[in-house]
């Protein structure tokens, strides 16, 4: 019976320290809105953002050159030449492989 005694005695002494310390691994790590989550979910909407702003780059820069092809016959007939091979009837056509 000493050992409850001096088990129950403990509590009564400590009873703040314990119930603000099992608040606190409640709040760090067992809730659902819990701190570890939230710096998890900070870190993804970081790595989303980054995606946006790369994304809105490339939107932008596919644009430029949407409205590039629209406007400018001869950046057609460069892409027309350089990604399809195309060549005009006259022409010879080398290709180069670069081999590291």
């Amino acid at each position: 019976m000493s050992k409850l005694g001096s088990v129950w005695n403990f509590l009564g002494r400590h009873k703040y320290v314990i119930t603000i310390v099992a608040f606190g691994i409640l709040i760090v790590f067992l809730d659902d809105n819990s701190l570890v989550r939230r710096m998890g979910y900070s870190r993804e909407i970081n790595s989303l953002r980054e995606e946006i702003v790369k994304y809105r780059a490339d939107y932008d820069e596919s644009t430029r050159r949407l409205n590039e092809l629209k406007t400018n016959p001869d950046a057609m007939e460069k892409v027309a030449r350089e990604k399809y091979m195309m060549k005009k009837p006259d022409e010879d056509i080398y290709v180069f492989e670069d081999n590291p």
